[in-house]
């Protein structure tokens, strides 16, 4: 009988553990690893994911990664869209993925211009060459375009360096809040700063998607992520930002402390995470009068069918709860 009741414990606590398991999930990021990237970091070393019965693989971005067809493939749970296109590209292609929440209320897109030249503000930019690439072309240019006149015959090469920016006085190209600035700083460049977000660009960034099946039937899994995610957020702004950083060093060696704390410092004085709407309802919110604004702007410059349902790229189901509330704020 003890050696009976010996294995049927045992049984029992084997199957125990296994019901118990946490549920294995792998989030594609949209580059390698950065402070960009550091709330999701922080609920990995924090512990929020594993907490929320998750078992979380960061997965880093990349010039040859494609994680938004990974997605679409079911190779990945979840993916870190840049900017609120992605979700409303797979409408217009009929692919069932849906945006479940917002990180960033700001996009950290900007042009960056040289000082004392006259390019002091967007409008001046009007009559100057633009670098930038194919992907922003079809991205902010049609706000820009939209909005300020820029015109195509504007656009100039864009190389990925800053060569060609020091080496013209007159240079405007593309940029991110915490990368180009940041360079050119240390080489004694102080530059313009045109974040585009504070000029009426309504792009949610760091948007997490996932699939329409996965959202509709688990959608309590959806959740968990979305929650542990925003609780590492908090975390990483207004917190001790350390152990993602570790991890964000170990995934990239690139990056080095000076220039994680540049980037969560820009990430924290433009209020990208937390500004807007997220102020009142928390970090990750979306909201359906700003996804209809920027959809509005992108369909009348001809980027989209202006009956296509833009709806469908979202739900807003799973934010909007401000479960971070008490993380971190004084």
């Amino acid at each position: 009988m003890r050696t009976f009741f010996g294995f049927a414990l045992a049984a029992a606590l084997s199957f125990t553990t296994a019901a118990f398991a946490a549920d294995k999930v792998t989030f594609g990021t949209d580059w390698r690893a950065q402070a960009e990237h550091g709330g999701f970091y922080q609920a990995v070393a924090k512990g929020f994911y594993k907490d929320a019965g998750l078992d979380v693989t960061l997965r880093q971005g990349g010039p040859q990664v494609n994680h938004a067809q990974l997605l679409a493939a079911g190779r990945l749970e979840f993916t870190m869209a840049p900017n609120s296109f992605i979700p409303l590209n797979f409408v217009q292609q009929n692919i069932p993925m849906v945006a479940v929440a917002a990180l960033f209320q700001k996009d950290p897109a900007v042009l960056i211009a040289h000082s004392g030249v006259g390019n002091d503000t967007l409008t001046d930019l009007k009559k100057r060459k633009i670098m930038i690439g194919p992907d922003t072309r079809i991205g902010f240019w049609r706000f820009l375009k939209s909005k300020y006149g820029f015109t195509d015959d504007q656009i100039a090469p864009y190389t990925f360096n800053l060569a060609p920016f020091l080496a013209d006085k007159l240079a405007v190209q593309q940029g991110y809040l915490s990368s180009e600035p940041f360079q050119l700083e240390r080489v004694g460049v102080k530059p313009n700063v045109f974040l585009l977000a504070d000029a009426g660009y309504t792009s949610y960034a760091a948007v997490i998607t996932t699939s329409r099946k996965l959202a509709e039937t688990n959608p309590a899994l959806v959740q968990r992520f979305v929650d542990a995610s925003i609780k590492g957020w908090a975390d990483y702004i207004y917190g001790d930002p350390s152990p993602a950083n570790k991890l964000i060093k170990a995934d990239n060696p690139e990056m080095n402390d000076e220039l994680l704390a540049y980037g969560r410092e820009k990430l924290k004085a433009y209020g990208i995470i937390d500004s807007g709407d997220s102020l009142g309802k928390g970090i990750g919110m979306m909201t359906d009068e700003r996804w209809k604004a920027f959809f509005e702007v992108m369909a009348a410059d001809g980027l989209y069918d202006k009956a296509m349902d833009y709806k469908k790229a979202y739900m807003l189901s799973f934010v909007g709860k401000n479960v971070a509330r008490d993380i971190g704020k004084p």
